[in-house]
C-alpha cells in the first residue's frame, strides 16, 4: 500500500478528534493518532511497515471509544444476570443447603490482600502486554506482526458485537446488587480492583474502567483472549523462558478473571473460543493471500 493511502487512513481518526472536540471530551490520544499516521506513512519504509501492523490496533481503540459515546445503554430486560448466574452454577457450581452457588460465591469471602495484588497484575497490564508483544513481533517477524494486529482487530469486533447483542453483568454486579439491573450503572472496576486502588493510593483501575463502554460486557472475556493470542502466536518465536512466562501469564489471567469477580467461567471459555476463531480466520486469509501471490 502506498504512503499516500496510508496517510489518508488517518482521516477517520481526524474526524473522530473533531467530534470529540465538539463534545468537549478531546483527549491527547485523539490528536496524537491522526498526526502520527502521516508521519509514519512518509518517514521510511520501516515506518510504513510499523503503521501497517499498528493500524488495526488503532481501529480497535476508535471502535471502543465510539461504542462508549454513541451507543445507548441496553435496556434492563435485555441484560443477562441471574439467568447467566444460574447457568454458571449448573455447569461449574456447587450446592450447599439446597441452594446453588458459583465458585465466585465461595471465593469472595476468602479473598486475601496478597492474592488481590497478584491477580491485579495481569488485569492491569494486559494492554501493555499486547503492545509489547506487537513490538517484539515487529523486530522478529513482520508477517506475524501484521497478522497479530488483524487478529486483535477481528477478536475485538467479535467481542464488541456480542456485548451489544448479549449484554451480560459480571459476577461482582450480582454480589453487589443481586438480580436488580440498572441500565444506567456507571462502568466500575468492581469491589475487588477498587480494593487494590485503595491499597496503592492510586485510582489506576478506576481510571481504566471509567473509559469502558458498558458495565454489562462480561460475555465473552477478552481479558483472557489477548494473552492466549500471545501464547499461540509467540510459541514458534519464543525461547523456553518466554514461552513459559506467556503460559503463566495466560493462566494467571484466567484465574484472575474469576478471583476478581469480573467474569464467569463460561465467559473465559467463550473468550478462548473467540480467540481461536479470530486466529483461524486471520491465518486462513493470510495463507490464501500468500497462495495468490505465488500463482
Amino acid at each position: 500500500m502506498s504512503a499516500r493511502v496510508w496517510a489518508l487512513s488517518a482521516a477517520p481518526f481526524a474526524a473522530w478528534a473533531v467530534f470529540m472536540l465538539a463534545r468537549h471530551e478531546l483527549r491527547a490520544e485523539h490528536v496524537a493518532i491522526p498526526l502520527l499516521m502521516p508521519v509514519l506513512a512518509f518517514a521510511a519504509p520501516w515506518s510504513r511497515r510499523l503503521l501497517a501492523g499498528l493500524y488495526p490496533l488503532a481501529l480497535v481503540a476508535l471502535l471502543y471509544d465510539g461504542m462508549r459515546v454513541t451507543l445507548a445503554p441496553a435496556s434492563s430486560d435485555r441484560v443477562h444476570l441471574c439467568d447467566l448466574r444460574a447457568f454458571e452454577a449448573k455447569l461449574f457450581g456447587y450446592s450447599s443447603g439446597g441452594v446453588a452457588h458459583t465458585v465466585h460465591d465461595w471465593i469472595q469471602p476468602r479473598t486475601h490482600l496478597l492474592l488481590d495484588l497478584y491477580f491485579a497484575i495481569p488485569y492491569g497490564t494486559y494492554l501493555f502486554a499486547a503492545v509489547a508483544f506487537a513490538a517484539y513481533l515487529f523486530k522478529r517477524d513482520h508477517a506475524a506482526f501484521t497478522r497479530f494486529g488483524w487478529m486483535f482487530f477481528a477478536l475485538n469486533v467479535m467481542g464488541f458485537v456480542t456485548y451489544r447483542l448479549i449484554p451480560a453483568a459480571p459476577p461482582w454486579y450480582f454480589h453487589l446488587r443481586g438480580c436488580v439491573v440498572d441500565p444506567l450503572q456507571a462502568p466500575s472496576p468492581g469491589p475487588s480492583l477498587a480494593r487494590v486502588d485503595a491499597l496503592l493510593g492510586v485510582p489506576y483501575f478506576a481510571g481504566l474502567y471509567s473509559r469502558s463502554s458498558s458495565v454489562f460486557a462480561a460475555v465473552p472475556s477478552l481479558h483472557v483472549t489477548y494473552p492466549l493470542l500471545i501464547v499461540l502466536e509467540g510459541r514458534a518465536l519464543f525461547g523456553r523462558a518466554l514461552r513459559a512466562t506467556s503460559v503463566v501469564y495466560f493462566a494467571s489471567m484466567c484465574l484472575a478473571a474469576v478471583y476478581l469477580d469480573h467474569h464467569w467461567v463460561v465467559d473465559i471459555l467463550l473468550g478462548v473460543a473467540y480467540g481461536l476463531v479470530a486466529r483461524a480466520l486471520v491465518r486462513t486469509v493470510a495463507l490464501e493471500r500468500r497462495v495468490e501471490a505465488t500463482t
